[in-house]
């Protein structure tokens, strides 16, 4: 299916006008849509209007209604909420209402309108659009527009964004919001369990979800909560015994606190409510345990947007915009949303149905359906969370008398201990003993390597850096050792977690079979590092952390120029030579140049931005960003940039640079990261447990084929194993990087949005697509 390449800079939205509204309750992430959709619409030419105020603000037209410039939305990509207003509409519900905003509309010449909301907006605008010629034909009837509006305006164009932090919009995996809601919820966790350390507390937390898990379940991962309790998955009957049975138990291992997650609608089996209030009372009556509930309530609103959201709600902004510019009077009204790390549209309607559907078997008692029509990344969350936070005794435990090592390799990435936690859980439930190595490989040729049981790895989800310790170094010059290391302790799998060195070290494992029988056993690699530079894998545990970090560092730089007149700061980033942190960082914080190693330039481009800022400079904005990758040129350097930027400056604004250098390292792991590692850990040690059943011959495991050493990664849409010896011919080794990366295409998004003119390649943008229901199988395979 060769299509003709596609580009954004070809379609052209001259003569048309885009509307742009915020309507239902708030989430952070939406100004970056918002941000988005002007620009990209401007753009291409096309006329954009604010409506303020939501569907309000479109009945009662007048200033509510306003076209905007490039300028209007600059500095609002880091602003939490939504700065055009959002309100809950009673007349729009109304017909008259309708008519009313399609007057407004007309008279304006408006055609095109980009919905950013929940179910319950997006259910009104596809409303609005059926009732289109028909309110046209009743304003022609009274006078209020003439015949030829009728014709000219016949059709009204919808697309929707979905921003909620609840994340329960079916058809998409990550609503605008959802992320940064589960940084606010593990911000407060993360303090929580200081102070419950300290005074030996349980503590009953309340999130946000009327009708929907999504926060209680991913934060309950993310944290290793005791327990949690969401409307889809009511615990069974018997529940406050079996609840009690396992916090008593994990006080008597040594534990000294009790996490307990409520989500505000979270129900019993009989549709009965069970309320933060009702938990902690039975803690207290049926174990006397100094027991204190505390209620998130809107602090998981607020806030300011995570990098995830702000690059989510960016990407989805044009895709909005696209999808407006192709739309004809026969595609029905559509949402634009992600699945896995793919930008997908799918009918509005369709995903609104599917929505309620989950209400519906929820009401009907029918739990098992709701979680499946949630979808596969909802499915895989609580499979998860079910397979990790409760210990089967000794007794239920299978015996399979096989040895699993687990090993950190590379530096620190943010997410690592949580990788670890999970393949330590999972490979005790599936049987095996679990073996920890101390300081990679070398410590693996000491024989610093000992048994690792459930307890020893509670609390690591929400650690930073890696606590087993890592090294760079590879395996190559200690083979000998380390195969003496997997012999004595009878080692007849590994799960090596690290960024490239890990991958590399496996490349030569494999590479050493034929000399050494030892390394004749499944070896999985996990990317964690926070250059996201690893082949065979759209991300890296630790990524999300870091690029966290920069994108808040930006914030608080651009800030602090505020008061100052003119001046734009040059930004150091990590990544050896990979551009992830750089360019991703630079769409996040709205950047106006990035420099990277895969995109050569030149001293002519060097001089373009100088004279792209000096002409930003007259306008409103007085202050440009400007990132640039460690290695992305060995001349250019940061000083130089520095230098040549301040001279061509001279006059018009003043310069500032800036090394963010090892912050990007440290810190706890952000939700995703924790998340992530927590779940490809799982599936990989699960991977292992059926490599070597497999493999298993003759009283011993031999592992020989090139599919016994593989990389688990995230691709597009799916999780993948991948053998290392294919992902050979996909590597750059000199520079350590993939031959081919994904992000490389969201390059001129980030130059668009800055104000450049650039050749945009769009083929990949979405056709339409149906939701489907998922098969249990698929699952399995599911996004995170």
């Amino acid at each position: 299916m060769d299509h003709q390449p596609k580009f954004f800079e070809n379609l052209s939205g001259a003569g048309k006008a885009i509307a742009v509204l915020t309507s239902g309750g708030d989430a952070q992430g939406m100004n970056a849509a918002v941000r988005a959709v002007v620009r990209m619409g401007i753009y291409v030419k096309a006329k954009v209007y604010f409506i303020y105020e939501g569907y309000q603000g479109m009945v009662d037209g007048g200033d509510n209604i306003v076209e905007v410039s490039w300028e209007s939305v600059s500095s609002i990509l880091q602003v939490g909420g939504t700065v055009i207003g959002s309100a809950r509409c009673k007349s729009f519900r109304t017909r008259e209402g309708r008519l009313q905003a399609a007057s407004n509309l007309v008279q304006r010449g408006i055609t095109n309108l980009c919905v950013i909301g929940g179910d319950g907006s997006l259910t009104g605008a596809n409303l609005f659009r059926e009732e289109w010629s028909g309110l046209l034909e009743e304003l022609a009837q009274k006078g209020m527009i003439d015949k030829e509006a009728v014709k000219k305006y016949a059709y009204l164009n919808i697309v929707g964004m979905v921003g909620s932090i609840d994340n329960d919009f079916c058809g998409t995996d990550m609503t605008i919001g959802t992320d940064s809601a589960l940084h606010r919820i593990i911000e407060v966790v993360d303090a929580i369990m200081t102070t419950a350390q300290s005074h030996q507390r349980t503590f009953v937390l309340e999130v946000m979800g009327r009708h929907c898990g999504y926060l209680a379940l991913v934060s309950a991962l993310a944290c290793g909560a005791d327990w949690v309790f969401i409307p889809e998955y009511p615990p069974e009957e018997g529940w406050e015994d079996s609840m009690c049975v396992k916090l008593s138990e994990n006080r008597a291992r040594k534990k000294r606190l009790n996490i307990i997650i409520v989500a505000e609608g979270a129900i019993d089996c009989h549709n009965q409510p069970i309320t933060s209030e009702k938990v902690k009372e039975l803690v207290v009556q049926r174990l006397g345990f100094d027991t204190r509930v505390t209620i998130l309530g809107h602090v998981q609103r607020g806030g300011t947007p995570s990098a995830f959201d702000r690059i989510l709600a960016s990407r989805m902004g044009v895709e909005a915009v696209l999808a407006l510019l192709e739309a004809t009077p026969a595609t029905p009204a559509c949402v634009v949303s992600l699945s896995g790390n793919q930008s997908v549209r799918l009918p509005l309607m369709e995903c609104v149905q599917m929505t309620q559907e989950v209400q519906k078997a929820m009401d009907e008692g029918r739990f098992v359906e709701a979680v499946r029509l949630r979808g596969r990344s909802f499915e895989n969350n609580l499979n998860t969370y079910k397979l990790l936070s409760h210990k089967k005794s000794d007794a239920e435990l299978p015996k399979t008398n096989f040895n699993v090592a687990v090993l950190n390799v590379g530096a620190p990435a943010a997410g690592m201990n949580a990788a670890v936690r999970a393949a330590v859980r999972v490979g005790i439930t599936e049987g095996h003993k679990m073996f920890a190595v101390i300081d990679g490989f070398e410590g693996f040729a000491r024989g610093k390597i000992k048994e690792i049981s459930w307890g020893d790895v509670g609390g690591w989800t929400g650690q930073g850096g890696s606590i087993l310790g890592t090294k760079r170094t590879l395996p190559a010059k200690y083979l000998e050792k380390i195969a003496d290391q997997m012999r004595t302790n009878n080692i007849n799998a590994l799960m090596v977690i690290g960024g490239f060195e890990a991958y590399e070290s496996c490349l030569q494992l494999h590479e050493a079979r034929s000399c050494f029988e030892e390394f004749c056993v499944p070896i999985c690699v996990l990317p964690a590092t926070i250059s996201n530079n690893v082949p065979g894998t759209d991300f890296s545990i630790g990524a999300d952390t870091a690029l966290n970090a920069i994108v808040e560092t930006c914030d608080r730089i651009k800030q602090s120029a505020s008061g100052t007149k003119r001046r734009v700061f040059i930004i150091e980033t990590m990544g050896g030579y990979c551009g992830y942190l750089a360019n991703m960082g630079a769409l996040a914080a709205g950047a106006d140049a990035a420099y990277i190693f895969e995109e050569q330039f030149d001293i002519r481009e060097l001089q373009a931005n100088v004279e792209h800022l000096t002409e930003k400079m007259k306008t409103s904005i007085q202050r440009g960003l400007v990132l640039r990758n460690e290695n992305c040129n060995e001349n250019y350097t940061t000083d130089f940039i520095y230098q040549l930027y301040s001279e061509e400056g001279k006059g018009v604004f003043d310069c500032r640079k800036n090394v963010l250098g090892h912050m990007q390292q440290g810190g706890a792991p952000s939700p995703f990261d924790r998340n992530f590692g927590t779940k490809i850990s799982a599936k990989a040690m699960q991977w292992i447990s059926k490599k070597l059943k497999e493999t298993y011959r003759k009283g011993k495991v031999f592992a020989n084929t090139d599919d016994s050493v593989c990389l688990l990664g995230m691709r597009r849409r799916n999780l993948v194993f991948q053998p290392v010896a294919e992902l050979k011919t996909e590597t750059d080794f000199v520079h350590r990087i993939p031959k081919e990366q994904w992000w490389l295409k969201l390059r001129p998004l980030m130059k668009i949005l800055a104000k450049y003119k650039t050749s945009y390649d769009v083929s990949d943008s979405g056709q339409l697509e149906h939701v489907a229901m998922h098969t249990p199988k698929e699952a399995e395979t599911g996004t995170i």
